[in-house]
């Protein structure tokens, strides 16, 4: 093994096994939570050992990283998850790559997502992301749609060509009520999507959690976590 496979080897395994343990203290089977690779900043060849060693979920938050990296590892069996913000001016680039896009959060952006979704004839799942941290009607520091806004948006998903309404994905707050306090915002995250799946029963993935909290999400009843620095360490950024 290269110093650098063996070292995401062992990465790997150490998540494997908090993931393992946190399923066994919530009563859950390890097979109802899902690991997603968070690899932005980092470079394709990364993705590739990933792979080579049975990683097929991974995720970016930027295009303009993601487009090129995407392209190189075209071969490989993965499936590639949009995470960050997305602007409207980015969404055909990112549906060329993207078999999910977890930051779904306004009306113009399902709109974009539908109308290229369609144009490339693929079918693209989609998250809605709660801001735990807004008022009733804001967007959050770092976007993601109010829980009020949550039934509206969803609708609009699941009636949009192209699009399929997949759950809901939240990052733990810095501010508001639940800054500090994971396992509630998480908690708060699993009762809106009891509410989502009222409505819309497929939509039952919930991605929550990531490197220093994804035990706390396992805990709550989160099906997916992302995970970047516990399993790809701190390295320089990309540019």
């Amino acid at each position: 093994m290269t110093d650098r496979k063996t070292e995401l080897a062992a990465n790997l395994a150490k998540v494997e096994k908090r993931i393992a343990a946190a399923c066994a203290a919530a009563g859950r089977k390890r097979e109802e939570v899902t690991l997603i690779v968070v690899t932005k900043t980092y470079p394709a060849s990364d993705v590739r050992i990933l792979s080579g060693l049975g990683v097929r979920q991974v995720a970016e938050n930027r295009d303009q990283d993601a487009a090129p990296k995407a392209a190189e590892c075209v071969d490989l069996p993965l499936s590639w998850h949009f995470v960050g913000q997305l602007q409207t001016n980015k969404v055909r680039s990112v549906v060329g790559y993207a078999d999910l896009v977890q930051s779904v959060d306004r009306s113009r952006l399902v709109e974009a997502l539908s109308r290229e979704a369609v144009r490339a004839g693929r079918e693209v799942g989609c998250l809605l992301q709660v801001a735990l941290d807004a008022g009733a009607s804001e967007r959050g520091e770092r976007g993601g749609v109010a829980p009020g806004g949550i039934e509206e948006l969803g609708d609009l998903v699941a009636g949009s060509p192209g699009l399929r309404l997949d759950g809901l994905m939240t990052v733990a707050p810095l501010t508001g009520e639940y800054a500090g306090r994971q396992r509630a915002a998480f908690d708060r995250l699993m009762d809106l999507s009891t509410d989502l799946r009222r409505a819309h029963p497929a939509a039952n993935m919930v991605s929550a959690g990531m490197s220093a909290d994804l035990e706390e999400a396992v805990a709550a009843g989160a099906t997916h976590v992302r995970v970047g620095t516990a399993v790809l360490g701190v390295r320089p950024r990309l540019g």
